[in-house]
């Protein structure tokens, strides 16, 4: 192709520059050249390589020749047009550049095609960037230093962070048409978050599957993510989180698989542990076990007798000589005449030596002797092994018998006989170290017991994994929403070590999927333990039993065990039932059949008929028989309609120094959420405890709800009043706050009142010291999960306090003694400050205050008492108007009338005083008038002046004398008796006499 054909084409700048190189060297290798150019030998096939130019905008490119060494030899290939840019080879082929047609690899090798594959992790392969970094970290922490915690290749992987610094992997290519990614992780510790996304080349997150990974247990897992055409960039983050643990277990990633990219030119070897037997391999098998192989390897090959190697090893090593933890002890399946026997077997794989020098032999076999009974619900069949009963029967492990008339069978799955271990069971050993071990025996049977064997580390965990299917409640037992029991896990074990071995009991919808309930550290006597479940998703439970967090190569506590002695799981589908309990009785074409009584009765003993529970009372639903399965609600609580739950409506009226006090806290009944001030983990990552608290509920539901939202399976539980820990929002490239490691604090409402103890729940008045005169309101609480520490559950007391001054409704405070809001791991206290927390207001709280009258008008105004200790209820009446009279005009009328009294008081004396002396001189004439006898006195008369009596009979001494006269004479005749001397005048006309 000549010069003006190549430039024909429409060329982009980096097509340009990059064409243009290549010519300047072929132009200089032309004849005609210098002498020195002409001296150059001719380029052989091993003196360039093929590459292609930068795709146009047409999706063209050029084939050109590009030596390794510029300079050294002439006349290399002229370009030619390429291939598409589209253009791909299948998984297991390479695109042959000199025919520029894809070609199979050879045996030994592999190839993804249009994909690139990452398996070796011995350093930190081209292209990828690994960063640590700390995100929030306590800046008075010595451990500020994040810049070392970066993920490490391990060989075989590459492992993050195990400490609270953000450790980020990456990785940019750009694709050529549209692909994906996908790798194997391993997932074990949800103390790491650990999430996967996808950029693009404007650093924006892709729309893909969520980027949160979700824990694995035991076994790696797959992910794979669609990637666009053009630049993606990739990013495994960790960030560790340790607020209960002080080591995490690393996540590990390998074998990173991308297609989309450009052509594949070569094939890659298989690496040492691998193999391809076959031309055109896409991936490389690994070995088997006790086999190995080099680098780019068509087969394995075998070791010599005294070696043994793992699965995928590349290399052989030299059996250690057997010890007694190299092998366990267990009893053999009953056999047809009902014998069994204690044997001993090698662990599996067995990789060591009877013929090293010191190793131990393998025990003899015990004797026979006779099996045990079947687990409850079983029965023995002629072959004796064991099979379930019939439903509507049950068994001790012997013989089935039917239920009794009245009772239904209560289905469960019930271990305690191990003589083989149960169809729904499985172990495995899960290596800290995350070794392809082929070993699986964890927990082996033990008649009595189950328990565990050793591992090939200390380290190893020895998982047991119980599945079920679901779970149903027994016919008689009617459908509750409320009840939070579906079933209940029951187990009996016993631990022993002479290290810091632990224990854990995880459930979860599976295997990969679950999170710890509960662990024991350290030997623990035998003792019974019980897990509430209340999630149909929730059918799997883990047992894992690891001797020392310590790691070594040594297993120096290999005689360091874990038993477990029964497992009872209650309303299995599918199980046996090993008693039967009384049920309601109701009439069919079939006869007389259990059925559910309706919500709120219980099970008479006698009659086995439904009766109604006494109003304000709900039915225990683990004991639906007897009136004594009625409990009574607390005091100021209510049972709901199903009489399943005892709730508050939020109003109540209390006694208060002999005086009824109503309150209604319903504007504190939404559900408010707070949290405890910030915490640090000993190294310095920042963390809050989250509470959420419904006050009162919806009738008994429960409003408050947290959540786990570390993994893709978000997990949320609702309650009375529930906590959950956060992670500091910055922590996560979305900004989005991390919830982890809920649970509930409070299930069932206890009750309402004053009294500072109530079920045994005390809330201590010095814990929340300040109280006003109005008293505090308590509400007790009790949860119904049931944890090593708290073995009758935990409780909630939230305390109300009246408030006036404060206008916001969600100011809850812990206790400044208890920052945890608990003092000792299983009693929570709440202060709950607010105005909506004082009674009612009523008449008593207000007064009134009347003006003084002012131009005839009078007002009375009523106003609260202070200090006000009242919200809501009545209201101050409006101020009163009303007509008065001053006090000028009363001291008039006053006067006015005291005058006209006086005067009247002085015109009656007058008339009186007059009547007198009318009286007082016609007694005297009589006396004057009397008959001559002595001491005869004349015939009564009449002591009134007649009508028709001349004025004459007045007294003359009146009508003669001065008005001063008269008085001084009036006066000055009183006798020294007492009696008053009157002049008289006869009536013959003799002189007057005085008559005493």
């Amino acid at each position: 192709m000549g010069l003006n054909g190549l430039f024909s084409k429409t060329w982009s700048l980096p097509t340009c520059l990059l064409v243009s190189s290549y010519l300047s060297v072929w132009i200089v290798s032309v004849p005609g050249g210098t002498a020195q150019e002409r001296q150059l030998p001719m380029c052989k096939e091993s003196d360039y390589r093929f590459e292609y130019t930068e795709c146009d905008s047409l999706g063209s490119r050029w084939r050109v020749a590009v030596p390794h060494t510029p300079g050294i030899c002439t006349g290399l290939p002229d370009p030619v047009k390429g291939t598409q840019c589209s253009f791909s080879c299948k998984a297991g082929e390479f695109l042959e550049m000199k025919t520029q047609s894809c070609v199979p690899c050879a045996a030994g090798t592999y190839s993804l095609g249009t994909g690139v594959r990452v398996d070796e992790w011995d350093v930190v392969p081209p292209g990828f960037v690994t960063l640590g970094s700390d995100l929030d970290a306590n800046p008075s922490s010595s451990y500020s230093n994040c810049s070392q915690s970066a993920w490490t290749p391990k060989g075989e992987y590459i492992a993050s962070n195990t400490d609270e610094c953000t450790s980020t992997l990456s990785y940019a290519v750009n694709l050529k048409q549209a692909g994906f990614v996908s790798f194997e992780y391993l997932y074990p510790d949800n103390n790491i978050l650990f999430e996967f996304y996808v950029q693009n080349d404007q650093c924006q997150a892709t729309e893909t599957q969520t980027r949160w990974m979700q824990t694995t247990e035991g076994d790696w897992d797959t992910h794979s993510v669609s990637l666009s055409r053009g630049n993606n960039v990739l990013y495994w983050r960790t960030t560790g989180f340790l607020i209960s643990k002080t080591v995490a277990k690393p996540v590990l990633v390998r074998n990173v698989a991308i297609t989309g990219v450009a052509y594949t030119s070569e094939c890659f070897l298989c690496k040492p542990g691998t193999y391809s037997s076959k031309p055109g391999s896409a991936l490389c098998a690994p070995c088997p076990i006790n086999t190995y192989s080099n680098k780019g390897a068509t087969v394995c090959q075998q070791c010599d007798s005294e070696k043994y190697a793992d699965i995928g090893s590349g290399t052989c090593k030299e059996r250690p000589a057997c010890t007694a933890s190299d092998y366990f002890y267990t009893h053999t399946p009953c056999d047809s005449s009902g014998q069994t026997q204690l044997m001993y077997k090698w662990i599996e794989p067995k990789v060591c030596s009877e013929n090293a020098d010191g190793a131990v032999k393998l025990p003899a076999s015990g004797e026979k002797i006779n099996c045990p009974p079947c687990n409850p619900g079983f029965f023995k069949n002629n072959a004796s092994a064991c099979e379930p009963c019939p439903y509507d029967s049950y068994s001790n492990g012997t013989e089935c018998v039917p239920c009794p008339a009245g009772t239904e069978p209560m289905m469960a799955f019930e271990y305690k006989w191990w003589n083989s271990l149960p169809s729904n069971m499985k172990t495995s050993v899960f290596s800290r170290e995350y070794s392809d071990s082929g070993r699986h025996t964890a927990w082996e049977v033990a008649g009595e017991y189950i328990y565990t064997t050793a591992g090939d580390s200390d380290t190893d965990y020895l998982m047991l994994i119980l599945t079920v299917p679901g779970y149903r409640e027994p016919q008689s037992v009617a459908k509750d929403s409320g009840n939070k029991e579906l079933s209940r896990v029951t187990f009996v074990f016993e631990t022993k070590c002479t290290a810091d071995c632990t224990l854990y009991f995880m459930a979860g919808y599976n295997e990969r999927a679950n999170t710890m309930v509960e662990h024991w550290t350290g030997s623990k006597e035998r003792q019974s333990y019980s897990y509430i479940v209340s999630s149909n998703y929730t059918v799997s439970f883990t047992w894992a039993f690891q001797r020392t967090e310590d790691y070594s190569t040594d297993r120096q506590y290999s005689s360091d065990f874990a038993k477990i002695f029964s497992i009872r799981i209650t309303n299995v589908i599918s199980g046996v039932a090993s008693h039967c309990r009384r049920c309601a009785l109701g009439s069919s074409e079939l006869g007389s059949s259990c059925v559910p009584c309706p919500p709120g009765h219980y099970i008479e003993n006698g009659s086995s008929t439904c009766q109604p529970c006494p109003p304000n009372t709900f039915l225990r639903p683990d004991q639906p028989v007897g009136k004594g399965a009625c409990v009574p609600c607390g005091p100021n609580t209510y049972s709901n309609e199903l009489q399943s739950t005892c709730f508050s409506d939020c109003r109540l009226t209390l006694a208060h120094k002999q005086v009824k006090v109503q309150y209604d806290f319903g504007p504190l009944s939404n559900t408010t959420s707070f949290q405890s001030g910030p915490r640090f983990t000993p190294k310095g990552l920042k963390y809050f405890h989250h509470f959420s608290i419904s006050l009162c509920g919806n009738e008994g539901r429960k409003l408050a709800s947290c959540v786990d939202n570390i993994t893709d399976h978000r997990q949320e539980l609702s309650a009375y009043a529930c906590q959950s820990t956060l992670v500091p929002s910055d922590v996560r490239a979305q900004k989005t706050v991390v919830s982890s490691q809920p649970f509930s604090i409070a299930d069932r409402l206890i009750g309402v009142t004053t009294d500072t103890e109530l079920d045994n729940i005390t809330s201590p008045e010095e814990l929340f010291p300040g109280r006003g005169k109005s008293p505090d309101v308590i509400f007790y609480y009790r949860s119904v999960e049931v944890t090593k520490a708290c073995k009758n559950g935990r409780a909630t007391t939230i305390r109300l306090r009246c408030d006036p001054t404060e206008s916001e409704t969600n100011v809850l405070t812990l206790p400044s003694k208890c920052p945890e809001g608990t003092c000792d791991g299983c009693t929570f206290h709440f202060l709950w400050r607010s105005r909506h927390a004082c009674p009612l207001c009523s008449e008593n709280d207000y007064k009134e205050i009347v003006s003084a009258c002012v131009k005839g008008i009078q007002k009375t105004t009523y106003v609260w008492q202070e200090p006000r200790l009242c919200t809501g209820g009545v209201t101050v009446p409006e101020q009163k108007v009303s007509v008065c009279v001053t006090l000028d005009f009363w001291l008039k009328f006053g006067v006015s009338t005291g005058t006209v009294a006086a005067l009247l008081l002085v015109a009656v004396t007058c008339y009186f005083w007059k009547r007198t002396r009318r009286l007082e001189y016609k007694y005297s004439k009589l006396v004057m008038n009397s008959s001559a006898k002595d001491c005869e006195l004349p015939a009564a008369d009449s002591c009134a002046i007649m009508e028709g009596e001349d004025a004459e009979d007045d007294l003359i001494y009146l009508t003669k004398r001065s008005i001063f006269g008269k008085i001084k004479s009036f006066t000055s005749k009183r006798t020294s008796d007492g009696f008053d001397s009157v002049p008289l005048k006869s009536s013959s006309g003799i002189n007057d006499v005085e008559i005493s």
